[in-house]
């Protein structure tokens, strides 16, 4: 028998371009995510500009050689730099999903469970209504026009877990009540919208029918059942097994096998893998197998390295210059209008239908409203499964920048207004102890 030949290695100018592109991308991401941090804005918004910046909206458009030979239009090497974007997000969402405190769910279970309802339901049904109303020009060629709707109407609902967190811990507001109440119902809303997003995935992959949603919800009950038994039984031994060989850098590498291997399980069930790697994240901390603080090498190296590369990919992949045709920039002002006031708004009476105050709802609406990373996480998905085009996707990550962008400054009008209790101020002393300020920094 003849021996196969091995494999060639990547070549020497496809290496060079895939170092020069992760290069550039971090490098812009970092700068521009701190200047972001610097005015006040969440670091995903810069972190996006980075792609957009050397993306077709501005270096594509006025120098669109070099913009060539740094990201050709080559099969091959875009599929390199997703490779390295969804290591990223998978371990993002596995981070994400091993922050969700069931502690705190249980305690402000009611209150969350309304404002979550509210804020989901609401944008849920009014992105739906929208992706059925929208002219057909805007679908991408071949996409149905039920799992369009459907999929805009998820992009609506969802929150972001990492945006709303690492907002109202800048601005000093996780200890209030507000505070603890938003991140509540957002790990509630992120938990409800991977769900749904997986349901979405398979309706665009298997097609729309009653049969294949009753199949995907059946195994997403299945993986639910699976992580919640078996899951808790095994990870407590592999991480028991992990901290006796190796510490904290065995911790790590493990869960970043846990994730991987989750998300491959759904990945093969038809789901999406993002739905595995954030059941994983869950069931890790859920089960106290693990303690977070042995997380926090992953945590770093994830936001510092790898989701800011799959950020400024994604901006890399929008087109500014497609809201130069009216409909589309039409579209862009009738989604935003419709995502902050399904989500805002239903957000806003949830918690008055709760019996909290009117500047408690307002800045409980404003932090449910940011979208950031999930929004476009989910915008990606369409993207691969090509239930959305260029334009619609541009429109989607603009929705998630702008919401994202809209939260700070309400929050720091409606907090102005709201008195610290003497429990707040008991909370803010356990969590940064007697050298706490005074007043809250918004």
């Amino acid at each position: 028998m003849a021996a196969v030949a091995p494999i060639a290695p990547i070549g020497a100018h496809p290496l060079l371009v895939l170092l020069l592109q992760l290069g550039v991308l971090l490098t812009l991401a970092v700068l521009l995510g701190r200047l972001a941090v610097r005015l006040g804005w969440p670091a995903v918004a810069g972190e996006l500009c980075a792609g957009v910046l050397v993306g077709p909206s501005v270096l594509g458009a006025l120098s669109p050689g070099p913009a060539g030979w740094l990201f050709p239009h080559n099969v091959e090497q875009v599929h390199m730099l997703d490779a390295v974007g969804q290591l990223g997000v998978l371990l993002l969402v596995g981070v994400s999903g091993s922050h969700l405190d069931f502690t705190l769910v249980r305690k402000q279970g009611t209150t969350a469970a309304r404002v979550s309802a509210a804020g989901l339901l609401l944008p849920l049904g009014l992105g739906v209504g929208l992706g059925l109303l929208l002219p057909a020009s805007l679908l991408a060629p071949h996409s149905s026009r039920t799992t369009f709707a459907a999929f805009l109407g998820v992009a609506m609902c969802v929150s972001a877990i990492p945006v709303i967190a690492k907002t109202l811990l800048d601005m000093n507001l996780l200890h209030r009540d507000i505070g603890q109440l938003t991140m509540t119902a957002g790990m509630l809303d992120d938990a409800v919208g991977w769900l749904l997003l997986s349901v979405v995935t398979a309706m665009a992959t298997t097609g729309v029918s009653g049969a294949n949603v009753v199949r995907s919800v059946a195994s997403l009950a299945a993986v639910v059942l699976l992580a919640a038994l078996a899951g808790r039984l095994l990870v407590g031994r592999v991480y028991r097994w992990a901290e006796r060989n190796g510490g904290t850098g065995t911790v790590v590498g493990i869960t970043a096998v846990l994730v991987l291997l989750s998300a491959a399980g759904t990945q093969a069930l038809g789901l999406e893998p993002i739905f595995g790697a954030f059941v994983c994240g869950v069931t890790v901390t859920a089960t106290g197998a693990v303690s977070p603080l042995l997380l926090a090498p992953l945590r770093t190296v994830t936001l510092s390295v790898l989701a800011p590369v799959f950020i400024a990919s994604a901006g890399l992949r929008m087109d500014l210059t497609a809201l130069a045709h009216p409909t589309v920039a039409l579209m862009a002002l009738t989604a935003l209008l419709v995502a902050v006031a399904g989500k805002f708004g239903g957000a806003y009476l949830g918690a008055r239908t709760s019996r909290l105050g009117r500047w408690e709802a307002l800045a409980l609406g404003a932090g449910m409203n940011a979208r950031g990373v999930v929004q476009v996480v989910i915008a990606m998905v369409g993207l691969r499964l090509h239930v959305l085009d260029s334009a619609t996707y541009t429109v989607i990550v603009l929705v998630a920048v702008v919401t994202s962008l809209m939260a700070p400054p309400v929050l720091r009008f409606a907090m102005a207004r709201i008195d610290l209790t003497p429990m707040e101020q008991l909370r803010r002393t356990a969590q940064f102890g007697s050298a706490a300020p005074e007043k809250q920094t918004v």
